[in-house]
């Protein structure tokens, strides 16, 4: 019984520090393009432990019912980029074009919802089939691998340069955690995500690469501002990227129940209903995200690749270390400590679950035989989107602003890319 309860522990530490993980280091990427100070950002972290506890927990007890991490949503990051970049050259105030994404939130929201409460997604899950759902984990993770090499590195907020000494111990943590999750044995190999942070804050530490904070909180419990960047707005544009954008949502949520269902298998869930449940529950955590002002949240399909180096398959201590990410984030001084985690660090274990992301992803773009019609299918998403992903960011500033966002976005553009194809073109053998 004492053992178990040890093993319970351990676990619940574990998947708080993936939740932690995956909740830290974007906002520290909002808040540099937003140019938001360092109070700004320290609230913005405090506001999105709080969302991502509540929306993980809710959509684990009463959603999809698997111990899939919710996280801030690297295809909602793309739509803040393109947004604050295109606000910063056309000089426009910044609070105001948050206003607008929170309006883009709701949206995304309401619509999210009445797909899953009204059982409407079961008459567009034929639209995301195994090659698909391969496809948009490939490419999520090819997006994203971007921002966690750059975070590996220290470039980010208003740190331009790299830092290669942050760089040289992040890809040691990265490839010790994969090594762990590998060769180790046991209690190793289950807690290699836990170990490879430990030891790389560690690091952090001795060589003094983390910074004090600077932090006037005063209270001992405050709770999360609400619309801390003002009453939401609800631009034309916006609105109509937001119904668009939910379809990739609904993609992503797909991608991950199928994701995890590969790592646990036994599974005696029926993955419609979990499908419909994730879906509202969905709805509901942005708006809570917007509510909160915080980029919106989804299940990460990363949480597979999280549970297979780990073996952390239970629900249980997962929902404890849910409502322990959003109790703690209401006490300021715990979230200045917790802010402290280096980004680095975060980001060196989050690319190591990707690793894993990425061979799921072919498990599922292979689970179909790749004739001629799908190998090609595959190559010109692939071409596409990653192509789109090096384009400068002043290449779609002519278009009308609902073009701009969604010509912009490779990751909507390849997942719309090959549902288009995989659709339209009928195979005769088929």
């Amino acid at each position: 019984m004492e053992n178990k309860r040890i093993i319970d522990s351990f676990s619940t530490v574990q998947w708080f520090i993936f939740l932690l993980a995956n909740a830290v280091a974007l906002p520290i990427v909002i808040g540099g393009i937003f140019q938001l100070s360092f109070e700004q950002i320290t609230t913005l972290m405090q506001r999105t432990f709080f969302v991502v506890g509540i929306s993980s927990f809710i959509q684990g007890l009463f959603g999809h019912k698997y111990p899939i991490a919710d996280g801030p949503a690297g295809s909602w990051v793309s739509i803040f980029v393109i947004l604050g970049n295109l606000a910063m050259m056309q000089g426009q105030d910044q609070m105001h074009t948050l206003q607008i994404l929170e309006g883009g939130l709701i949206v995304a929201g309401l619509f999210l919802f009445l797909l899953g409460a009204t059982k409407l997604v079961y008459r567009l899950q034929f639209l995301f089939t195994p090659l698909v759902a391969g496809l948009f984990l490939l490419i999520l993770a090819l997006q994203l691998s971007g921002v966690l090499l750059k975070g590996m590195l220290g470039v980010q907020g208003a740190q331009a340069e790299p830092d290669f000494a942050a760089g040289l111990i992040s890809f040691f943590i990265c490839g010790l955690v994969i090594a762990l999750s590998i060769k180790g044995r046991g209690w190793i190999r289950s807690y290699a995500v836990l170990i490879g942070i430990s030891l790389g804050w560690g690091l952090f530490a001795i060589l003094g690469k983390i910074a004090p904070t600077s932090s006037t909180a005063t209270f001992v419990l405050q709770f999360p501002q609400l619309f801390a960047w003002g009453a939401p707005r609800f631009d034309i544009g916006i609105v109509i990227t937001s119904l668009l954008f939910t379809f990739l949502l609904v993609s992503n949520t797909i991608a991950a129940i199928a994701a995890v269902r590969q790592v646990v298998p036994a599974s005696s869930q029926d993955e419609r209903s979990a499908l419909s449940r994730g879906i509202w529950t969905g709805g509901i955590s942005h708006m809570i995200a917007a509510l909160f002002s915080t980029i919106g949240v989804v299940p990460l399909p990363a949480s597979a690749g999280f549970m297979q180096i780990t073996g952390q398959k239970r629900i249980h201590p997962f929902l404890i270390a849910s409502l322990l990410l959003s109790g703690i984030a209401l006490i300021p001084s715990v979230v200045n400590k917790l802010a402290l985690l280096p980004g680095p660090i975060a980001s060196s274990a989050l690319l190591a679950t990707f690793v894993q992301i990425v061979g799921i992803a072919f498990q599922s773009i292979l689970r179909e035989k790749l004739d001629h019609r799908r190998l090609t299918i595959v190559g010109i998403t692939l071409l596409v989107s990653i192509g789109i992903m090096f384009l400068p960011a002043n290449v779609f500033q002519s278009l009308p602003s609902t073009l701009r966002y969604i010509c912009s976005n490779g990751l909507l553009v390849g997942t719309m890319l090959a549902i288009g194809l995989e659709q339209l073109w009928i195979s005769k053998e088929e």
